[in-house]
């Protein structure tokens, strides 16, 4: 095998030629921001009046947060790598029929913000994966425990055996049915006839949505109907008996060529009221539980609901780093990045997170592996049960990743115990959650679970190949995206402040420069203090003819131009050599301005009362409803507000006073006033208003149902006076 491998490698690596240049800058940049903090301190210690104190201090916490922040990103620079799969190479090295088992998990919450079509989408797409399917099992989580979910598949179990040979019969690229029919495909008989019963599945399945119930004239068999009266009239999505319906059982139930269909199984866990229910990786506990006694594979997927597989090789390229490498017995994990379809030409709210998902993770590769995202990724079941050399016995055989099902699925034993441990107590008293399995503490359990795996010795691989692997939805409002990371914050933070924070508990476990990736994440929403301080306190100081950065002459403020343009300009070549555009960067950077404003100032805000014992509004779904009239507005570019979010006020308050700041200046200097001095707080006020434009036009210009609501306008406008006119009698005093 040794020779064969060597002659037909399975995957490769390389390091990124520009890491000398990485390290080298950051040794510079580094001493450049020490300079600036001596700076500060300078100016602290000089300090006379209580006003410039406070100044003094703000602008050095703001800058030390900075430097902190800047500092997290550079461990991502310091070993950046690259990787190249060869599937074409895997059945030279293993045949077909050793394909190792895997079991797909599909996670959704909510039938009417994750629309019941979209998961039967997802679920299709890996069904027909090019893959032995015999080996796959497919297991659809429905923690909202809706009805309209178990029909959706039971009517896609039925399509499936269709799809599935048509797909593998005509070479399909593509296997999401959805994706399929809205992309240029060959028009045949065939392909009509597929596309009419498609469209059939979904109307049945909306129409059911829409009604709210699943008439018997939607009900086809016996065995259907027995499922649904599990839906009595004391069922609830908080409280109701776990439901496990086996929809195709691999081996008896087979397509229209009679090869097999994989196993297809709908899980709703129990909930009770008075049991806690972790959100997601509660649910993805209950799924490893529920299919270790049901199928046990070695592989473990994960996938949001609305990330549907776009390439059918991607189990191949998974199979490249788990076969044929007994040199990384810790290798727990490979995460794909998260892509996104229908993203417009700018990608307006940097919702493809380049940095986040693409950039970050390269360089984790070179250090340890990339974090777990939370879709996209292929665990080995083993990293469920302890470290790598300290291995967690289960409470029961049946749970042990070496455990061989040899009993069918529908086996009346099988389904019993599945029900068992899909229980709400049976976590009771376990280490479920805390030394097995998906960690819970956190609203972020995927990047708490990829944190703690790394800190008990297991390894991840970053695979990113050039055709994107899943593809998935993107929210098309800046309500839904601010929700979305102001959610991310609060958890981010309760992992940070936690006895498992990176800086500490991390860098004991793996070191400090793998602590400081995962540090950059947890703190997170402490970007907030520093973009909040520079986008009110400059602009504050200049219309009250208060110079608080150095003249155009002086020694310093060349200081303050290498750091800005330093910063800013490594920022872009990373997005620039990830195959992005001007565009979409200058979007990412306002959107991270955007939300240091809101997301992250709210989300730390959050977090801060929740420990202080203020009821907070907890987790909430994101939706992946589309609006047909915010969906054209979105397609143009045009930023979305529409409903009166708090987390615009601050936005817009910032938007007036910068516009206010930088108007007055210019006219300071038309009578005669100092540009000298004012000049850098002229540039950070007018580099505000160059990324307040979309603001701008939502509270004036625009007349359309997605401009910035009144209310909210003239709150903004009454706090930003009310916060001048305060700052104004404070330096009278």
């Amino acid at each position: 095998m040794e020779s064969t491998l060597s002659k037909s490698p399975l995957h490769t690596l390389r390091c990124m030629r520009r890491t000398p240049f990485n390290r080298l800058f950051a040794g510079v940049y580094t001493t450049a921001i020490f300079a600036l903090l001596y700076h500060h301190v300078l100016i602290l210690l000089q300090s006379t009046t209580l006003v410039s104190f406070f100044i003094s201090t703000s602008m050095l916490i703001s800058d030390i947060l900075l430097g902190f922040m800047w500092s997290t990103t550079q461990s991502f620079r310091m070993r950046p790598i690259l990787r190249q799969q060869f599937p074409e190479n895997l059945e030279k090295v293993i045949d077909r029929k050793d394909f190792p088992a895997m079991d797909i998990f599909i996670c959704t919450a909510d039938p009417y913000k994750e629309p019941p079509m979209t998961v039967v989408n997802t679920a299709l797409s890996v069904m027909a994966y090019d893959y032995p399917p015999e080996k796959l099992s497919v297991y659809v989580s429905d923690d909202g425990g809706s009805e309209f979910t178990l029909f959706a598949f039971m009517e896609a179990a039925k399509f499936g055996k269709h799809w599935l040979p048509y797909c593998r019969n005509n070479n399909i690229v593509v296997r999401c049915p959805d994706a399929y029919f809205r992309s240029n495909y060959p028009r045949s008989s065939e392909t009509q006839k597929i596309k009419m019963m498609y469209e059939s599945m979904k109307i049945r399945v909306e129409t059911v949505v829409e009604r709210g119930k699943v008439s018997d004239e939607y009900v086809s068999s016996e065995e259907e109907r027995e499922a649904f009266n599990k839906w009595t009239q004391g069922f609830t999505r908080q409280d109701h008996p776990s439901v496990i319906q086996v929809l195709l059982e691999m081996g008896k139930d087979r397509d229209n060529t009679d090869k097999s269909m994989p196993n297809l199984i709908y899980v709703s866990r129990q909930k009770s009221k008075a049991s806690p229910h972790h959100f997601k990786a509660g649910a993805l506990n209950a799924l490893l539980r529920v299919s270790a006694i049901m199928t046990n594979s070695p592989i473990v997927l994960t996938l949001d609901c609305d990330m549907y597989s776009n390439d059918t090789q991607t189990l191949h390229r998974v199979l490249c780093y788990l076969t044929g490498s007994p040199c990384r017995p810790n290798l727990g994990y490979i995460q794909f990045p998260q892509r996104f379809h229908g993203l417009n030409e700018a990608d307006i709210y940097a919702c493809e997170f380049k940095r986040l998902f693409q950039v970050n993770p390269v360089g984790m590769d070179g250090l340890s592996g990339p974090s777990y995202v939370g879709t996209g990724c292929f665990f080995r079941r083993r990293v469920f049960f302890g470290a790598p050399s300290a291995f967690l016995p289960p409470e029961f055989p049946e749970l042990s990743p070496d455990n061989v099902v040899e009993k069918p699925i529908k086996a009346q034993p099988i389904l019993a115990l599945a029900n068992r441990v899909a229980g709400c107590n049976y976590e009771n008293q376990t280490n479920w959650g805390s030394k097995m399995g998906f960690k819970y503490g956190s609203l972020v359990e995927d990047y708490n679970t990829g944190y703690r795996l790394h800190c008990e010795g297991w390894n991840s691989v970053f695979c990113h190949p050039d055709r994107p692997a899943f593809l998935g939805d993107i929210p098309i409002s800046l309500n839904d995206v601010l929700s979305q990371t102001k959610r991310w914050s609060v958890g981010l933070l309760e992992v940070a402040f936690s006895k498992y924070c990176p800086l500490t508990f991390g860098a004991r476990a793996m070191g400090n420069i793998r602590a400081l990736c995962f540090a950059h994440y947890a703190f997170w929403p402490i970007w907030s203090i520093p973009i909040s301080t520079y986008a009110f306190l400059p602009q504050l100081a200049l219309l009250n003819n208060v110079s608080i950065f150095p003249e155009v002459s002086n020694p310093w403020f060349v200081l303050y131009v290498f750091l800005f343009f330093g910063a800013y300009a490594q920022d872009y070549l990373d997005f620039i050599l990830a195959d992005s555009t001007i565009q979409r960067w200058w979007s990412d950077q306002r959107m991270w301005l955007i939300r240091g404003l809101s997301s992250y100032l709210f989300g730390l805000t959050e977090f801060v009362t929740k420990n202080l014992g203020v009821a907070t509004l907890g987790f909430n779904v994101t939706s992946k409803v589309v609006d047909d009239e915010q969906s054209k507005r979105y397609d143009q570019g045009t930023f979305e507000f529409g409903v009166p979010s708090p987390m615009f006020v601050p936005i817009a308050m910032a938007a007036t006073i910068n516009l206010i700041a930088f108007l007055r200046g210019l006219l300071e200097i038309y009578i005669g006033g100092n540009l000298d001095g004012s000049f850098v707080q002229m540039f950070v006020a007018g580099f505000g208003i160059a990324n307040c434009f979309p603001i701008y036009e939502a509270m004036v210009w625009r007349t359309d149902k997605g401009r910035m609501p009144i209310k909210i306008t003239i709150i903004s406008i009454f706090l930003a006076w009310a916060l001048y006119t305060t700052t104004s009698l404070i330096l009278k005093i």
